[in-house]
């Protein structure tokens, strides 16, 4: 075999960039797990573990010791740094079978593997440290590829393994992560000198190599081999997951179904803690949630640990023809209501069935992975990280039903199984240690304008805060470099042309389908025209109130509409001005609109309360530095008004607040913060962001 020339996966070993990192150990094991975490066949976001041992200097004793680094507990290999894995003494590790008490004692041992650390700056050791830690080997991959899951979920598990690989592959049954997991790794091995590596059933994939170089082909090698066969075995059945039961809509018809049913999905998932969305209507999900065993297969669950912990036990099927009208929402929530009662009643039947004395509470009964047969799979999770993972996982977990039922038939972890793993006490601990989350976390913010000035800055704020942001506004080259400036997951965008209603329906759409729904709703976009009523022309008049005041207009309309399916409330924001409250020379249209604008507020605040949806505006005044109206004419024309140049406009504003401060846009970010991530009782509302005027005081 070429080892550089691989059907289903990626050969991404770089001999240039191993070369420079020369006999480094460690940061060759670094890069083989980052590589190996690059492509999804091979593991998903956060599963596997992997590791090398290296001679080191005891500090206490001046000797030379084994010491092996593995990656630490709830990290990623794809992503891993030397900051986030463990360093432990192996032999320490090892006499830890001298102090270990059966099954009953795998708790205390996590606790353990602390006093076996041999780098004070280690990450916490993670459930996986002794199954690497009691096999001899330098570099070790413990990998989660869908094709050898498929092998360790299928029926004979371990007669398939001896099909493909014969005496050269070792197989051990299921068997709960932990030090007794090791120590059969390690029997396993003994009784099996020289294989390559260990299929686990139900779980994964360990393999080996006495270099790093060694132990990344040899998991490619044995991925390949079982990719190959499940290949061929799908050929010889000449079919799949039963054949197709029903044809997907075409593109443009699932993503409009699927913009018109997240925002009420989302709100059902959000019963208990509001969450955000992810969609995939690919054709891997396609030919699964379409076909004849879909509803066989998916109420089995999932098989891998890393699975379903992040997609629960099993998915909910909507019952919904791709002809139903989805954008009634009467209609749509009488027929999908009572699926989630059910499946929030089922999973507390799971729990009360499963649990024990000392389980932790029951977790939110809400399903996470949602199935639209001709449409997509939708996931719903705390964050837009956690939603598509999720996604990302059930994925896999459909290729493993695929590879499992091509080579025999697919078997799933038995309930109680599951329930051990999922509600297992030291996973509970390290949910307990996950941060808190921020302010305005799970909720989601269209900004219109974010392609600079003001509306970046409340896009910043907003994202910093927590949100996930939907950037709008005209020009697609300012997105897109705004965009560039946030985290991934963190944010989309759409072009947004708010004087169009079209325009505005896309730019929700793509809001609903990035992110399920919308919370926050900040109208930023404007311009500014200065000029004597005689020099005003109708032009004028139209464009500041098209922008300005029936664009707003418009953004409220749709907004309301999502809001109202999600039933989890909502915040308008306008972004108005203090001339809307202050009467100043050579400003009849803008000073109009602008009042149009606040008033519009109050009237919204009045009619949308019994919806929990507050509506408020923020005044901004003399925001020059870094702000987009006053890039253009504006600055002349309010220069002008004044009796002084372009160039004295900061000072002159800065001057005549009474707390003589400049104002900047974060300093409107703030003000909008404030009403959507701290007044939250508050509705109908001016904050006046101008460093005092008189003037401009409301009351």
């Amino acid at each position: 075999m070429n080892t550089k020339t691989f059907k289903h996966v990626d050969f991404l070993w770089d001999e240039k960039k191993a070369d420079a990192l020369g006999d480094d150990q460690v940061s060759l094991f670094l890069y083989r797990s980052n590589i190996l975490g690059a492509d999804l066949r091979i593991t998903n976001y956060g599963g596997g573990n992997t590791s090398c041992k290296t001679m080191e200097k005891d500090p206490l004793t001046n000797k030379e010791v084994e010491v092996m680094w593995i990656k630490g507990s709830g990290g990623d290999i794809g992503t891993l740094t030397k900051a986030g894995i463990a360093g432990l003494y192996t032999e320490r590790l090892r006499n830890l079978k001298n102090v270990y008490g059966g099954l009953q004692d795998e708790d205390r041992m996590v606790g353990l593997f602390n006093h076996c650390i041999y780098d004070l700056d280690s990450k916490a050791p993670s459930i996986d440290t002794p199954l690497h830690g009691l096999l001899p080997f330098k570099h070790i991959d413990h990998l989660h590829p869908d094709a050898l899951i498929a092998v360790a979920a299928a029926k004979d598990s371990e007669k398939v393994t001896k099909e493909i690989w014969g005496d050269t592959m070792g197989w051990v049954p299921w068997q709960r992560p932990g030090f007794d997991l090791g120590l059969q790794l390690e029997k396993c091995l003994n009784d099996n000198p020289g294989i390559r590596g260990i299929v686990l059933g139900s779980h994964g994939l360990f393999t080996w190599g006495d270099t790093s170089y060694e132990s990344y082909i040899n998991s490619l090698e044995v991925i390949e081999m079982a990719s190959e066969y499940i290949e061929k075995k799908i050929v010889e059945k000449g079919s799949v997951f039963g054949g197709e039961k029903l044809k997907s809509l075409p593109k443009e018809g699932r993503l409009e179904k699927a913009a018109q049913l997240m925002p009420m999905l989302r709100g059902l998932c959000s019963s208990e803690d509001r969450m955000i969305g992810h969609f995939n209507d690919s054709d891997v999900v396609l030919q699964y949630i379409n076909s004849n065993d879909l509803e066989r297969l998916a109420p089995m669950g999932t098989s891998c640990p890393d699975h379903f912990l992040r997609t629960k036990i099993q998915p909910l099927i909507l019952n919904l023809g791709t002809d139903t009208d989805t954008s009634d929402t009467e209609v749509i929530l009488k027929k999908v209501k009572p699926s989630f009662e059910q499946y929030r009643q089922e999973y507390k039947d799971y729990y009360e069935t499963c649990k024990k004395g000392n389980s932790p509470a029951m977790r939110d009964p809400n399903p996470v992975i949602i199935i639209y047969p001709g449409v997509g799979m939708f996931s719903f999770a705390k964050n837009k990280q956690t939603a598509r993972v999720a996604n990302e996982f059930y994925v896999n977990a459909i290729n493993v039903m695929r590879g499992a039922e091509a080579m025999t038939e697919y078997t799933s972890l038995p309930r109680q199984e599951a329930f051990d793993i999922e509600y297992w006490l030291l996973e509970e601990a390290k949910l307990q240690r996950m941060p808190k989350e921020k302010p305005l976390s799970r909720k989601v913010a269209l900004i219109t304008g974010a392609g600079g000035g003001i509306g970046k800055a409340i896009a910043d704020k907003l994202a910093a805060e927590g949100a996930n942001v939907v950037l709008t506004d005209i020009a697609e080259d300012r997105l897109k470099e705004a965009l560039a400036t946030y985290p991934g997951d963190t944010a989309s965008y759409a072009i947004c042309d708010v004087t169009k209603t079209e325009s505005i329906t896309a730019a929700y759409k793509k809001a609903c389908i990035d992110f399920g729904g919308v919370d926050i709703i900040v109208h930023s976009a404007g311009l500014a025209i200065s000029k004597p009523l005689e020099e005003t022309t109708e032009k004028d008049w139209d464009i500041l109130q098209n922008v300005l005041v029936k664009g707003q207009f418009e953004l409220a309309k749709q907004a309301v509409g999502i809001m109202r399916r999600q039933d989890l409330g909502g915040d308008i924001i306008h972004i108005a001005s203090k001339n809307g409250l202050v009467s100043g020379p050579n400003n009849v249209a803008y000073g109009t609109a602008k009042a149009a604008q606040q008033h519009m507020t109050r009237l919204l605040a009045a009619e949308l309360g019994g919806d929990r949806i507050r509506v408020n505006t923020v005044n901004p005044d003399g925001v020059i530095v870094g702000s987009k109206i006053w890039e253009g004419d504006w600055a002349e024309g309010r220069a002008k008004a004044y009796g002084i140049t372009v160039e004295e406009l900061p000072a002159h504003y800065a001057k005549r607040n009474l707390l003589n401060e400049i104002i900047y846009p974060a300093d409107i970010a703030n003000g909008v913060f404030a009403l959507v991530g701290v007044l939250d009782k508050s509705t109908g509302n001016i904050i006046n962001v101008d460093g005092g005027m008189a003037n401009a005081f409301v009351r």
